[in-house]
């Protein structure tokens, strides 16, 4: 069953989902119910029981007219069988996916960001081949590639901000890199682990990884699977971005240190859990060895990232005080 799903959006029903109903996350380890102001918009599939649930969180269903292209995206795949849940509006993207998932009923559940691109229409296909083949992957990412359309600005950010972009994988590896802007996990681990975190603002990625690891379950990168997840397209954007992350993290390190992971640049193994005073060592000689080999956008986005964070760590500290 082909869909149009760039004609289905445009006649979209928003509707706000029934907490206490059919989208109730009982599962959830760590809820938030503070003031939830999402809608949703809900395609079902032809079956009952569809292979796969893809799950958008948005926060206003445009991001500058990449949702749209997604929606576009959506309709080319050759895989049909998935039904969709958008959920527009919370500020919590966590509890919104949570709250998607307690809707679906896939066996798979897909997150992609709703400025994300998946320019092969065989993602989902082959994401869930490799899940079936391989019952030891609890969750699995792609590849964030630089697209050949991108502007010079754009690849410039890509190519030298860790983990905005990398070489896709030639085999399935074992990988921090899996990320929610394209992955595929099992849906009744991921409520079995309690879904995703909705108290913490930044970090959802990390924690979800090491709860998936803790059930015993791989994280993993595909080969073969290509996406797009860009970053903004204006100085003033990326470092105010970069500057809310800051703020963002101090935060974290100050009302839930517990949860402040490791993130690294590359695949395998790392050290899950770095003290504060070791980070801010390390700072300073990251950032010489990001100027001595020309990386000088990744200092500028560092220097407005530590703003944010001195500021966030001050007013928070203030707050908590």
């Amino acid at each position: 069953m082909k869909r149009d799903f760039e004609e289905l959006f445009a006649k979209a029903e928003w509707f706000k989902p029934d907490l206490n109903g059919k989208f109730a996350r009982d599962w959830v380890r760590y809820r938030n119910d503070d003031n939830p102001t999402g809608v949703c918009w809900f395609v079902p599939a032809e079956n009952e029981k569809p292979v796969l649930s893809v799950i958008i969180p948005t926060a206003d269903a445009d991001r500058g007219g990449y949702f749209v292209k997604l929606m576009q995206s959506l309709t080319q795949q050759d895989m049909q069988d998935f039904e969709l849940v958008v959920i527009k509006g919370d500020k919590r993207q966590g509890r919104g996916i949570n709250i998607a998932i307690a809707k679906a009923k896939g066996k798979y559940v897909l997150t992609v960001d709703d400025d994300s691109s998946l320019p092969d229409p065989q993602t989902f296909s082959k994401m869930i081949k490799a899940m079936d083949e391989h019952p030891d992957i609890g969750m699995a990412g792609g590849n964030n590639t630089v697209p050949d359309w991108a502007t010079p600005f754009v690849k410039r950010v890509m190519t030298q901000v860790p983990r905005r972009s990398w070489q896709p994988v030639s085999e399935i590896v074992d990988s921090d890199l899996a990320e929610h802007p394209c992955l595929i996990m099992r849906a009744d681990l991921f409520r079995e682990v309690g879904g995703e975190n909705e108290v913490i603002p930044r970090g959802l990625d990390p924690y979800l990884r090491q709860v998936f690891r803790e059930a015993g379950a791989r994280v993993v990168v595909l080969p073969d699977i290509i996406y797009h997840h860009l970053p903004p397209e204006t100085w003033g954007g990326l470092l105010g971005q970069m500057y809310r992350n800051g703020y963002q993290a101090a935060y974290a390190n100050l009302h839930s240190p517990e949860w402040v992971i490791e993130t690294p640049a590359e695949h395998g193994d790392f050290t899950l859990r770095v003290p504060l005073w070791k980070r801010i060592l390390r700072y300073p000689f990251r950032m010489l060895k990001s100027l001595f080999s020309g990386q000088w956008l990744w200092v500028i986005c560092q220097t407005w990232y530590a703003v944010g964070f001195v500021r966030g760590w001050f007013t928070e500290r203030g707050k908590k005080a």
